[in-house]
């Protein structure tokens, strides 16, 4: 069974930074694609920003310049590193990965979640 773990959200001034983390674990044959999205009060659930093997990065263009996705392939590790934070950045993170967990069987999960609030 896959399980995606997050951390590192928190209560942050506006400007500040945070750097989330989420370790996939479980049997895992091979990961695809691992990405954030969020979703504010009151708002859909939004892509943020995606890291695609063979393909690169995607950022959704709110957050362009500001956060950097990256990935530690050994540690089935995605990081996010969110720098000047503005108050319109709150919102529940949620981890994604689509992971191939069986024989020519991959699947989309997600993590439980966790609040970013940028607040003076």
């Amino acid at each position: 069974q896959v399980q995606l773990a997050e951390s590192g959200g928190g209560l942050v001034q506006p400007g500040g930074s945070l750097r989330l983390s989420c370790a996939a674990s479980g049997t895992i044959f091979a990961i695809s694609a691992m990405g954030w999205y969020r979703q504010g009060p009151g708002k859909e659930r939004e892509l943020v920003a995606l890291i695609m093997d063979g393909v690169g990065t995607k950022y959704t263009d709110s957050v362009k310049g500001r956060f950097t996705i990256s990935r530690d392939y050994a540690e089935n590790t995605v990081y996010l590193q969110m720098n000047r934070l503005k108050p319109e950045d709150t919102a529940v993170y949620y981890c994604n990965a689509n992971i191939q967990y069986s024989d020519f069987v991959f699947d989309e999960f997600w993590g439980q979640g966790t609040q970013v609030t940028v607040s003076s």
